[in-house]
């Protein structure tokens, strides 16, 4: 008897560690669990200084977000990345036809912000000629100031390691970001669908008296 009470108790201590490690048992991972803080908890994305495809334009992120007035889909890159990145530009690629085709170039625009401080105007103009962007829908920039980026990648929890010969290992998402600048989820790369719908119901909640 006292055994099976044992078992009880380990079985009941387990399950309490896994209920508190997974949020009340709705996430598994680190990773989920940051996306369903963020839809729970929207933040506040932070202010940082942006370099455009423009020379002559430089701007602020917050400023440019409310500015332009349109919910964003937001991902995070370097232009001289061939791996995850080329394969979040070619689903920015459809997203951006998707947009076109719905008519929703005027409500959801595409954002890329590059972590890399030495991606230049010129780098970035060529990036979005290779990935054939329309700059009415899906723009580049990239951050300028390293304090700036270190704040703006811990907000929406993208973690960049130098690896060999120049490059950044890095994990990818896609954020859906309000003019207000709020970011208001984070969903997989692989579930772009579910992306462009949850971008839309923002836009339907916003229009609501």
């Amino acid at each position: 008897m006292r055994g099976l009470l044992a078992v009880l108790m380990v079985c009941c201590l387990g399950i309490g560690a896994i209920y508190a490690q997974t949020d009340g048992f709705t996430v598994v991972t680190t990773e989920s669990a940051r996306r369903a803080e963020v839809l729970r908890h929207p933040r506040a994305v932070p202010d940082a200084p942006l370099r455009t495809v423009d020379k002559a334009v430089d701007a602020m992120l917050l400023q440019a977000l409310r500015a332009d007035g349109r919910v964003a889909i937001v991902n995070f890159m370097y232009t001289r990345c061939f791996s995850i990145c080329l394969a979040m530009g070619a689903q920015f690629q459809q997203l951006q036809a998707d947009i076109r085709k719905q008519g929703l170039g005027d409500k959801i625009r595409l954002l890329s912000i590059s972590f890399d401080l030495g991606d230049t105007p010129e780098l970035l103009s060529r990036y979005q000629q290779r990935m054939q962007a329309d700059p009415a829908i899906w723009r580049s920039v990239a951050v300028t100031d390293l304090a700036s980026l270190a704040t703006l990648l811990d907000t929406f929890g993208i973690v960049v390691v130098p690896a060999e010969l120049g490059q950044y290992e890095h994990n990818a998402a896609y954020h859906i970001v309000t003019p207000r600048g709020r970011l208001v989820r984070i969903v997989d790369m692989d579930d772009t669908q579910s992306l462009l719908e949850h971008a839309v119901a923002l836009v339907t909640e916003k229009a609501r008296p």
